[in-house]
């Protein structure tokens, strides 16, 4: 399952990111409402956690723009704000669950999770293009049919460009989203490449239509057709 963090207290962003990964979520976070906004709106997230006291651009602000473009991931609201009065205007402007600061771990994990089972769970547990199927809750696999050996790092990977299907994705993306690599000495481009390379004999097998595709300088496209 994939998680969108907006908050702007790095303390706080830390600790849900290293809690939520624990409990095997792909977790991205943003520190102001303007990057959360840009997150749910170039990618897909299965629940968003969102902070409303953000610099800049606040969350309901960021709540109901996301909500006016049609986006209709679950949203989490947590604030320190518990006043009936302000937990009525988060939930009117779309948000789908209300969580006052501070608040236990548990409780925060069960809320996400009855999210998830109310959600659409056709869309939340499963992705599919063309004969690849991913079953993203028993993380299995399979093309035309047949199941796919994938290790953990490339069905993340798999995931990952399956997520952004038709859309390049970089390997900075990948080392940020995938491997969790915010700031290292050395790039993991080489990394990657043998990671693709070995996804792509998998997925790619057996006369199958080529489905993952290098874009020189650039990086990397998942979709059906092309060279």
């Amino acid at each position: 399952m994939r998680l969108l963090i907006v908050e702007d207290e790095p303390k706080v962003a830390r600790a849900l990111r290293e809690g939520l990964a624990a409990e095997h979520f792909d977790v991205v976070t943003a520190r102001t409402g303007e990057e959360g906004f840009f997150e749910a709106s170039a990618a897909s997230f299965d629940v968003i956690l969102l902070d409303l006291m953000l610099p800049k651009v606040d969350g309901l602000e960021v709540l109901k723009t996301l909500r006016a473009r049609g986006i209709t991931t679950p949203v989490l609201v947590l604030t320190a704000r518990d006043t009936v009065e302000e937990r009525v205007l988060g939930l009117e402007s779309g948000a789908d669950d209300y969580l006052i600061k501070p608040f236990a771990f548990a409780e925060l994990l069960a809320r996400i999770r009855a999210l998830l089972r109310r959600g659409r769970p056709e869309q939340v547990l499963r992705l599919k293009t063309g004969d690849l199927d991913m079953d993203l809750l028993t993380r299995q696999a399979s093309r035309a049919g047949r199941a796919l050996e994938l290790t953990p790092r490339e069905f993340d990977l798999l995931e990952y460009l399956l997520r952004h299907e038709g859309h390049p994705v970089s390997r900075a993306m990948l080392a940020r989203d995938v491997w969790k690599e915010v700031v290292r000495a050395t790039p993991l481009d080489n990394v990657i490449d043998v990671q693709m390379t070995r996804l792509r004999r998998k997925v790619d097998a057996e006369g199958r239509a080529r489905l993952i595709h290098t874009l020189r300088g650039v990086g990397f496209v998942l979709k059906e057709g092309g060279a």
